[in-house]
């Protein structure tokens, strides 16, 4: 029998709402879904810690435009009064107004305004330097998600099999086949592996919020991210490597850049020494007649020769000196030991997806059949399952190091930020674009400020 018409006319608004409200459950289900690019450039934009270190070269930009501003001229106005001692002078008031410009060596302004500049491409490099950890550090927690994660999808595996076994032993003790420690022994692990499955789920929401702590507030509380902990990057040779890093990395061509600047600085207290020059004009007002006057102001350096701040510069210029050969030296063996762990590595991810793995999936498959069909107890299941579990879990430990030392790698040559993680060269099973070293060089910003600053210059001449 047929549905009267008014039934079916109520039932379309309900289905309608029921669809609408469907899709709108679905839609607030949705999790986002992240790309290590999508994070790097997530992190260069709301991470706090890079409007500091702009703000950082703004200041520098102010101390170039005012290392070349001309000295303010000093302006003197004294009023007196002149007192007759004999007849027949006039008395009266007598000020006098008087100008003094200093005058300014232009050696002297060239080297302030070489400092200065040296300072800026020095923070320019410090903010360089600054960019290169900071997607180092989101590359690391990145990479340590994909582990935790890894972590609890073999967690997930472990478990379902040992459901399986435990059912298992179930039937076969309640039917007579095995001995009940056999079912104990199954919910012991049973037990185990639900353990272990909620300690890995804690690690990757402890992986997720250090990661958000690195990218900054514009990367959600709940998120996934894409992409895979066992990608083989390829790397060049290490001479080629460390000679990338000579002429790239950050922190050398900072150091290098306080070097010079410390040793203009020697230059500048040298020049120093020289008699300070001002130019002084004067008038004076009296009743009877007006007194001009013009003339230099000279400063004789008789008592203080300047051998204080002269010493002090050329011991901050050795002492430069000596920091940047250290710290090359450092960042040299720094960069070695990175290229011997990445070999390390390589050779032990090889081995374990090559051999141990394989093998250990084997024996456990050839311990499940034997354990089916009642050739082998349970313990022997077990103790395949456990050398499978070993086997995977130091396999991921191998590819999340891998990883962690061309991060390494990647951090000592100053990576530019927003681009893969791989190093430069095709990567197998993955069409990521390689990463290319970049020499730190200052920023078109600061080319704009120093432009800046010398038509400035030009209007004061």
């Amino acid at each position: 029998m047929a549905a009267p018409f008014f039934l079916v006319a109520m039932k379309i608004p309900t289905l309608t709402l029921l669809a609408w409200l469907s899709l709108g459950a679905s839609s607030a289900l949705a999790v986002d879904n992240y790309t290590l690019e999508q994070l790097l450039s997530l992190s260069q934009t709301s991470n706090k810690g890079v409007a500091a270190a702009r703000a950082g070269i703004d200041a520098a930009s102010a101390a170039v435009t005012s290392a070349g501003a001309y000295p303010n001229p000093q302006v003197e106005m004294m009023y007196g009064r002149l007192r007759a001692r004999q007849p027949g002078v006039n008395e009266g008031s007598a000020p006098t107004f008087a100008i003094t410009q200093r005058l300014d060596y232009p050696q002297q302004r060239s080297l302030r305004q070489s400092i200065a500049e040296r300072s800026l491409d020095a923070t320019e490099a410090g903010v360089q330097a600054f960019h290169a950890d900071l997607a180092a550090r989101v590359k690391t927690h990145y990479f340590g998600v994909l582990r935790r994660e890894s972590e609890l999808a073999a967690a997930r595996e472990d478990l379902a099999m040992m459901r399986q076994i435990h059912s298992r032993a179930r039937l076969r003790v309640e039917v007579g086949e095995a001995p009940r420690y056999e079912l104990i022994k199954a919910e012991t692990e049973l037990l185990a592996a639900q353990k272990n499955l909620q300690s890995a789920e804690y690690r990757v929401n402890q992986a997720k919020a250090a990661l958000r702590q690195q990218v900054g507030g514009a990367l959600p509380p709940v998120f996934e991210l894409s992409g895979s902990l066992g990608q083989t990057p390829t790397v060049p040779d290490l001479a080629v490597l460390r000679e990338r890093m000579t002429t790239g990395n950050a922190e050398l061509v900072q150091r290098r850049m306080e070097l010079e600047r410390a040793n203009l600085s020697v230059d500048y207290q040298r020049s120093l020494r020289l008699p300070e020059l001002a130019l002084r004009a004067s008038t004076t007002r009296e009743p009877d007649n007006n007194v001009s006057q013009i003339g230099l102001v000279l400063t004789i350096p008789l008592w203080d020769h300047r051998r204080g701040p002269v010493g002090e510069a050329v011991a901050q210029a050795t002492q430069a000196r000596n920091a940047y050969e250290a710290r090359e030296f450092e960042l040299t063996q720094e960069l070695e030991a990175a290229y011997r762990q990445l070999e390390i590595t390589q050779a032990q991810v090889t081995a374990l997806e090559s051999g141990i793995v394989r093998e250990a999936e084997s024996a456990l498959a050839v311990a499940e059949a034997a354990y089916r069909f009642g050739e082998r107890g349970i313990l022997d299941f077990i103790d395949a399952q456990r050398v499978l579990r070993g086997a995977r879990n130091e396999l991921i430990a191998a590819q999340y190091e891998q990883q962690m030392a061309v991060i390494q790698i990647e951090k000592l040559l100053s990576m530019v930020p927003g681009t893969a993680p791989s190093m430069p060269g095709q990567t197998s099973g993955s069409a990521a674009p390689a990463m290319l070293p970049v020499a730190v060089t200052p920023s078109n910003d600061a080319g704009a400020r120093r432009a800046e600053a010398s038509s400035l210059d030009t209007k004061q001449q």
